[in-house]
């Protein structure tokens, strides 16, 4: 079993990642919607819950996708920004993308998507990822700052389920982000997925929106590697997959700012959810000249020799550079070394 290949952020090849970045190019997008959520989870990193002032139409982000697909996109991540089924026109967003030939992976909190919602996203081929964070009732409902949110995920499992997923084209995952409240039950959830096949993609919290007024969410350093180890460990004996612990993210890497960007739910470009620094605006300028001109852009593209710090001379810098978006919350430097990691370039030189 190949786990890694099977990882969300790992679906372009080195080769293609080096080519798009030489030619300023892009092979993903993420895409908000609007900010409206039907949820407040107490760690969103967008503190969605209300429509922003000024967002944008409905032919501003087809425009958007149209524009991706010149830069060399491939696959279009709707993050909606809130939550992307409460969004009226979601279908005509993701009907524009796929009639151009694109990929597409949606993440939702699950909540509205029926019987009849899944098997449109079945028959369209779009990847779905289910934010769940829990098991558990109480906790997944305390996360998520409303009760019976379980259940709906639960009905939705079912539903995506009866419609197909997952299978070779139809891509099925939950996003779960490691706090206190849900440390440890972990091992068993990736357990859960695992057997599902289910992609679990786990992720350390960035240090920013709700998560900042909530900091009793907060696990250390020390506890982010232990669980990392343990999950490798699992992984390894339990289901014949080998991989290097080390944050953001489980089983996977981060490498999307060397091919993608975020364009938020007012048109704002920012370099990724977790780098909100806006490198401008899709409103003023269009989005090829935005990142060519960008020094942002251009020293995340070249992340491995910008980068500071300790995270400078770590043996896996060749694929892996932490987590950008933890670092600037933490420091206010997306070129410092990652807070999080506990290797710092200490147990493994270069």
């Amino acid at each position: 079993m190949s786990c890694l290949g099977e990882q969300l952020g790992m679906e372009f090849s080195p080769e293609e990642i080096a080519a798009a970045r030489a030619a300023g190019g892009l092979l993903s997008l993420e895409l908000e919607l609007s900010r409206a959520c039907n949820l407040r989870c107490i760690y969103c990193y967008a503190s969605s819950g209300q429509p922003l002032e000024g967002e944008l139409s409905l032919d501003e982000i087809v425009d958007v996708v149209a524009q991706a697909e010149g830069l060399g996109v491939k696959k279009i991540i709707v993050l909606g920004g809130g939550e992307p089924l409460v969004y009226p026109q979601l279908f005509e967003v993701i009907e524009a993308i796929r009639g151009r030939g694109l990929a597409a992976d949606l993440f939702t909190n699950g909540l509205l998507l029926t019987p009849e919602v899944a098997g449109r996203l079945f028959t369209l081929g779009i990847g779905v990822v289910l934010k769940m964070n829990s098991r558990l009732a109480e906790v997944q409902d305390h996360l998520a700052g409303r009760s019976g949110t379980l259940a709906a995920i639960e009905r939705a499992l079912a539903a995506l389920k009866e419609a197909g997923y997952p299978g070779p084209e139809h891509t099925l995952g939950v996003e779960t982000i490691i706090c206190r409240q849900n440390y440890q039950e972990l091992p068993e959830l990736w357990r859960w997925a695992r057997r599902q096949k289910i992609m679990p993609y786990v992720e350390a919290m960035t240090s920013q929106g709700r998560a900042t007024e909530h900091p009793e969410l907060a696990v250390s350093e020390e506890e982010i590697r232990t669980l990392f180890e343990e999950l490798a460990r699992i992984d390894r004996e339990e289901f014949g997959c080998s991989w290097r612990p080390h944050p953001p993210l489980v089983a996977s890497q981060c490498a999307r700012h060397e091919y993608s960007c975020t364009v938020t739910a007012t048109g704002e470009v920012h370099p990724c959810p977790g780098v909100s620094v806006a490198v401008g605006n899709i409103r003023n300028r269009p989005l090829a000249e935005i990142l060519a001109t960008s020094p942002v852009i251009a020293e995340l593209r070249n992340i491995r020799e910008t980068i500071k710090g300790r995270c400078r001379h770590c043996a896996l810098l060749d694929h892996c550079y932490g987590c950008r978006g933890h670092a600037f919350q933490v420091t206010g430097d997306y070129l410092a070394e990652d807070p999080l990691c506990w290797l710092k370039g200490v147990d493994v030189q270069r």
